[in-house]
């Protein structure tokens, strides 16, 4: 059979007829004689007489397919070369290792099964390369990246944030998710009655109020020495009239009114109005004081942002970016093994707040929401997840262009969707 009749010769012989050759016969006729002179095409053409007669002969014909044949296989090869990847990834015939942090909702565990936006992409960009797989649970992200860094991981799978510490260790993927730190913090009830004690006497109300507790003792003394002189009616025991005499104070200071009868008539009128006038001066001063103090207070406790967590002290996950973000602030930390740990030291009183990656508290705060928690304050230090490969490793790339495709195709963002909603 010639070279006409083979389906593998037929497409470069119709790319040679179709393009090569009107391609040259253009550029020879515009490059005039010094394509004619050229050393190239006085071997191929001895006579000089480079047309498109000569273009169409035997030996430029054969010329022009071979070139033809060696662009369409050129065209094959790079259709494989991804699949080539993914099948030397496995070609040692042992499953990867993929290691994993649980940090929901990015990787779940359930079990022995893991799932989660993480997860979910690892797979759908695995899938189509048919690798073979193992998960491997690591118990924080500075742990999953030295166990990629040493291979004893081949697939670090979470929501690790590419940094360059990290890339100088491990090789990051196409990064598939935009994220940042935000901050939890519990919301407290009001003020307690210590805390209350507290800001009274450095406001210096609360020496004011014992000058009021005394002025009331002193009163109820000299009420009561008043009433026995010319009251007949008024308890001839002083214990008892003692606590008649006190009675009244307080009336007259917290309500304005006097239980006794006018013993004095209208001296006993303009005194009672007087004690009525000081009574009202007492309630509004108590009133204030203490709602100023304890408003004080209440600001003075709330956490809204960034720039009021100097001089307390705030939790973060162990190994995290928000671990070495709070401490190159001089910020005081706590580090804790899980999100869980550090929400029970905030509801403890341990720290003032906890700084972390935003999609995951703003995931734990909607799914516990019996818990009084919020997530406060806007995104600050952001960043992206990748996943993350040993240095040289192949499949970081072939990984790399799944996860392009995916994005291009519309299912990176549906997976976002799927777990956080339609909310950015």
């Amino acid at each position: 059979m010639g070279p006409a009749g083979n389906p593998a010769i037929d497409p470069a012989l119709a790319l040679a007829d179709r393009v090569w050759l009107p391609l040259l016969h253009e550029h020879a006729l515009i490059a005039g004689p010094e394509v004619l002179r050229s050393p190239a095409v006085r071997a191929l053409c001895p006579s000089g007489v480079f047309d498109i007669q000569f273009m169409k002969s035997a030996f430029f014909r054969s010329l022009t397919i071979v070139i033809a044949v060696l662009v369409v296989m050129a065209g094959s090869l790079g259709s494989a070369a991804l699949a080539q990847q993914g099948q030397a990834a496995v070609a040692s015939g042992s499953p990867l290792k993929v290691g994993v942090y649980v940090s929901p909702p990015f990787v779940v565990k359930d079990g022995t099964r893991y799932s989660g936006m993480a997860i979910d992409l690892w797979e759908a960009a695995a899938r189509p390369l048919g690798l073979t797989y193992t998960y491997r649970e690591y118990p924080s992200f500075e742990a999953l990246t030295e166990a990629v860094r040493k291979g004893d991981a081949d697939v670090g799978v979470s929501n690790l944030t590419i940094t360059k510490d990290r890339v100088e260790r491990v090789t990051f993927s196409q990064p598939w998710y935009d994220a940042g730190l935000r901050i939890m913090v519990a919301e407290r009830d009001s003020a307690g009655f210590w805390q209350v004690m507290g800001g009274l006497e450095r406001a210096g109300h609360l020496r004011a109020m014992a000058w009021l507790a005394t002025i009331i003792v002193v009163a109820t003394l000299v009420l009561a020495w008043f009433y026995r002189r010319f009251d007949e009616t008024f308890p001839r025991s002083w214990h008892a009239g003692l606590a008649e005499s006190f009675y009244e104070v307080m009336s007259v200071a917290t309500s304005g009114k006097v239980t006794r009868p006018n013993a004095l008539g209208w001296i006993g009128r303009i005194s009672g109005g007087l004690w009525m006038v000081c009574g009202v001066a007492v309630i509004a001063y108590v009133t204030s004081s203490v709602t100023s103090v304890m408003t004080a207070l209440t600001l003075t406790h709330q956490v809204n942002s960034l720039a009021d967590l100097p001089g307390r002290t705030v939790g973060v996950d162990g190994g995290s970016v928000a671990e070495t973000y709070s401490r190159d602030l001089r910020l005081s930390t706590q580090a804790y093994d899980t999100l869980d740990d550090a929400v029970a030291g905030l509801r403890n009183g341990e720290v003032s707040a906890i700084i972390g990656d935003a999609p995951v508290l703003e995931y734990y705060a909607h799914t516990h929401d019996k818990a009084p928690l919020s997530v406060v304050g806007p995104i600050f230090h952001p960043d992206k997840y990748g996943f993350a490969f040993r240095h040289g490793d192949d499949l970081s790339h072939a990984i790399t262009l799944r996860i392009l495709a995916l994005q291009e195709a519309g299912e990176l963002e549906a997976l976002r969707r799927k777990y956080f909603g339609n909310e950015r």
